[in-house]
């Protein structure tokens, strides 16, 4: 534990109007330039969205991309779902979410679509097309969708630290970001298929992409995810540039690899996707597991400090570090005080997740004013919703 970057535990929490002292013109910038931040997002995805529908619908026209809409919203009940239950130690806000499955269904599509199409037209001019789109799919889309995908994850880092906890958080966002990506993809691809090889080739389609590989595109992209994970819980500068890179070389790999078995076709595809693709996928599910009770014991190792100094008791700390443990809570509030007891317990649980990892933030980093100020926040909070459910319930 880092005593030397934490506050003293067992300080008392100081009145909400301590933490926010002078805080009243910073706030009103801050609510003017989150406006101007939505309005420049609005219009950046309102624009981008425009661009994607465009295209699909002048390569497919407008019933097959409808069709194709309805197809690829399918494997996004299997896909998302996952992330979000290796997300639900410490839920991320649902805007950065929102935002991540946008920025994958429609910049980096957009980008993509810019930076292939350029990448085909100049191999164009010197190859025949087939093959041109071949070495495309090989040796341009890789490196163009996995930064396309990645610089978002980059950006959730880098500009919003206070939401990015390290491997879980970069692994949650790539994630997100990688199923709307796909789903834009899945939607072009099967509206293609409808067009040029009616419901046989729609069905082939949407068996190989949408229930045979729904985690293609998040696997490869998480491993972004993970070196930008790394990255930010790190103090070394090596760490921090290799960690990201090595994830990024990594996935347009696995992407190529992938690509490379879906152009050669026939034996070639199937054995790639038995030995390789296979064996993957399950690696990736062990390894979200581990991944979330991973988080469930750092959790509790950094709540440990805050139960010797009074503020949890041990039997809280077993809890807020088990899954099982924490559903068990909420039941139990639920039923001895109703919903306003369970919202209670909710927020309790909450908040004791963003003090573990921001004292392990505070562990692997120097730690601000802000930081302290923040902690001390959380601490408040944990108290008063404390007390509010275990008033409701007695």
């Amino acid at each position: 534990m880092s005593g030397d970057h934490a506050v003293d535990v067992q300080s008392p929490v100081p009145p909400p109007t301590d933490a926010v002292r002078g805080a009243g013109a910073h706030r009103g910038r801050s609510v003017i330039r989150r406006w101007v931040i939505a309005g420049v997002a609005t219009v950046g995805f309102g624009l981008a969205a425009l661009v994607v529908a465009t295209a699909i619908g002048a390569a497919a026209g407008v019933s097959a991309a409808l069709l194709g809409l309805v197809a690829a919203t399918i494997p996004l009940g299997i896909v998302v779902p996952t992330f979000m239950w290796l997300d639900r130690f410490e839920a991320e806000p649902t805007r950065y979410l929102v935002r991540a499955f946008l920025w994958g269904a429609l910049i980096a599509v957009v980008i993509a679509m810019t930076l292939n199409t350029a990448g085909q037209l100049v191999l164009w001019g010197s190859i025949p097309e087939d093959e041109s789109l071949a070495l495309t799919a090989v040796f341009v889309a890789p490196f163009v969708e996995e930064a396309a995908k990645g610089v978002f994850v980059l950006l959730v880092w880098r500009l919003a630290k206070r939401e990015f906890d390290g491997i879980t958080d970069g692994m949650v966002y790539a994630g997100v970001t990688a199923a709307g990506f796909a789903f834009t993809e899945n939607i072009q691809y099967l509206a293609i298929a409808w067009v040029e090889h009616g419901q046989e080739g729609l069905t082939a389609t949407f068996v190989g992409r949408c229930l045979l590989s729904p985690f293609a595109h998040p696997m490869f992209t998480i491993c972004i995810g993970i070196g930008i994970g790394m990255a930010a819980m790190s103090r070394s500068g090596a760490v921090r540039i290799l960690a990201p890179l090595g994830g990024y070389v990594i996935a347009v790999l696995a992407h190529a690899v992938w690509n490379l078995a879906a152009v050669s076709g026939g034996q070639g595809l199937i054995a790639v996707y038995l030995l390789v693709e296979v064996p993957l996928f399950l690696a990736f599910l062990g390894f979200v597991v581990w991944v979330r009770r991973r988080e469930g014991r750092l959790i509790g190792q950094f709540l440990s400090a805050y139960a010797d100094a009074g503020w949890l008791s041990p039997a809280e700390v077993a809890m807020l570090a088990s899954m099982p443990k924490r559903r068990e809570a909420r039941q139990w509030a639920r039923l001895n005080g109703g919903r306003a007891a369970l919202r209670s317990m909710e927020e309790f649980q909450d908040a004791a997740s963003e003090l573990a990892l921001l004292r392990r933030r505070m562990h692997h980093s120097a730690a601000d004013a802000r930081a302290l100020t923040e902690e001390r926040e959380l601490l408040g909070i944990l108290a008063r919703r404390r007390h509010e459910f275990a008033g409701q319930v007695l």
